[in-house]
């Protein structure tokens, strides 16, 4: 009887490798020819988001405007591509705020789909989330209203709708979250915003002939694109002074890892994690960020001369160029001691965990089980504080090399990998991190606020077909 199981379990492993293949094969034989076009060549400038100011403010509260709307954004030749994006035709502005800040969003859906807005790593009440129990349907008004209790930090926006989160953040949707504190202030770190502080919102994007978008989920492990977008441009250059230069980096791409680095190999400084400022400057020569992921690093361009050329790549493909000019006065500093960081007490802890990534595809499951929004998977008590051991099962058929694991509304902190002490960038506040193929990571992580919140793979493609729970805070 187990020797007839086990062949039965083979057959079907590879009936479904087979099938897997078969659809593949069809789509890459049916799909559009892609755009012949050098993405090593950088003619377009980087494109810098515009600070979203708010049209009503009273000191202590701020009243912000965002529309969700469709357009059309060039990005190849004369060809214009169908978009989506907040007040433009793709991804969004940036919301800076203040820590103690009562913010009032409102939020217009002129798409002719229904939307949501999460605020990704934004520690709220659940009703505030912008998951997907707070749809947005076309033509309506959504009001949330929060107030800032965080350290400084980068956080982001995007639709969290179940069945088209990944193709609107694909085609567009996504936008950046500038907390600052009385601390951040202080430091005099590279602030101007635009000028040494500039945020890099990172993609990967296919196009078809006609210029439009192709999104082909491969089924396997989520949509990888040809050609790397920063702020909506494929390898774009930014003219830099010798001086620091702050960069505010997202991976807001669907499904791919992001290994960055210098083409000199020189070093630069990570300052920050999701959740905020590290405790100390890192000196690295890399930086590895998964979707969702958010880090903050400062490269010193005055040790180059005028007219040299710094490439920033990963894994050998061109991300985009910086053109250094000429030397200027730099005040800015990058301080001995960042921020003091309170780590959460591990005998306060009331719980320990067990989750479990599995599968890829289609076929996925979060400790067995497929999302479904009518069931609670955990209930947790206000305040409570606890242990989550998560674990990326190893599948024979996953041929990425993990997932990214994020919980909303909340920031915890990474106590462990494999029992071995976190990398050194890991020890601030996080909201999504990486797990790779059959590693366990340990995180603390207290629950704040009350409502209903998600907890899920950030590879879009697997999020959407059911790596996802939803937990319940009272």
């Amino acid at each position: 009887m187990r020797s007839k199981l086990i062949v039965g379990s083979v057959i079907g492993i590879v009936t479904i490798m087979v099938v897997i293949f078969a659809i593949n094969f069809y789509n890459l034989l049916n799909s559009p020819k892609l755009i012949d076009f050098n993405p090593q060549v950088s003619n377009r400038a980087l494109p810098i988001p515009n600070l979203l100011a708010p049209f009503k403010t009273d000191g202590n509260t701020s009243e912000y405007e965002i529309i969700v709307q469709a357009g059309t954004t060039n990005f190849i030749g004369d060809m214009q591509t169908p978009t989506m994006g907040y007040n433009g035709s793709f991804l969004g502005p940036v919301i800076k705020v203040n820590r103690g800040e009562e913010i009032r969003m409102h939020v217009n859906n002129e798409l002719q789909v229904e939307t949501s807005v999460h605020w990704h790593g934004l520690e709220v009440e659940g009703a505030s989330d912008g998951g997907p129990h707070q749809v947005l349907s076309a033509g309506l008004l959504w009001e949330p209203v929060f107030t800032i209790n965080q350290p400084a930090s980068t956080l982001w926006f995007h639709p969290h709708v179940i069945g088209t989160t990944a193709t609107q953040v694909y085609y567009g949707l996504a936008g950046l979250i500038i907390v600052e504190d009385e601390n951040s202030k202080s430091l005099n770190l590279p602030n101007d915003y635009g000028v040494n502080d500039i945020p890099l919102i990172i993609q990967d994007r296919s196009f078809n002939k006609d210029g439009s978008f192709k999104y082909n989920d491969n089924m396997m492990d989520g949509v990888v694109g040809d050609y790397i977008l920063v702020n909506g441009a494929i390898t774009p250059y930014l003219d830099v002074k010798q001086t620091k230069m702050r960069f505010r980096i997202l991976n807001g791409a669907n499904a791919s890892n992001f290994t960055l680095r210098l083409n000199d190999e020189d070093h630069f400084h990570q300052i920050a994690s999701d959740g905020g400022l590290l405790e100390r400057a890192l000196l690295s020569r890399s930086l590895f960020i998964s979707p969702g992921e958010r880090a903050e690093i400062i490269v010193d361009f005055s040790k180059y001369k005028k007219g040299d050329v710094v490439k920033l790549t990963s894994d050998n493909d061109l991300v985009m160029t910086f053109r250094v000019g000429s030397e200027i006065i730099d005040n800015t500093v990058i301080p001995d001691v960042l921020a003091t960081i309170e780590k959460l007490d591990v005998n306060q802890v009331t719980a320990v965990k067990t989750i479990e990534l599995d599968g890829m595809g289609h076929m996925v499951s979060l400790n067995g089980l497929q999302f479904d929004m009518h069931r609670i998977d955990d209930n947790v008590s206000l305040g409570a504080v606890e242990i989550w051991d998560i674990t990326s099962l190893r599948s024979m058929m996953m041929s990425s090399p993990g997932h990214p694991f994020h919980i909303h509304g909340t920031q915890f902190q990474v106590l462990s990998r494999n029992g071995n002490e976190p990398r050194e960038n890991e020890k601030g506040w996080k909201d999504t991190v990486f797990v790779r193929s059959g590693e366990t990571v340990r995180i603390i992580v207290q629950f704040k606020y009350k409502g209903i919140f998600m907890y899920h793979c950030h590879i879009l493609e697997h999020e959407e077909a059911g790596m996802m729970g939803q937990l319940k805070v009272e």
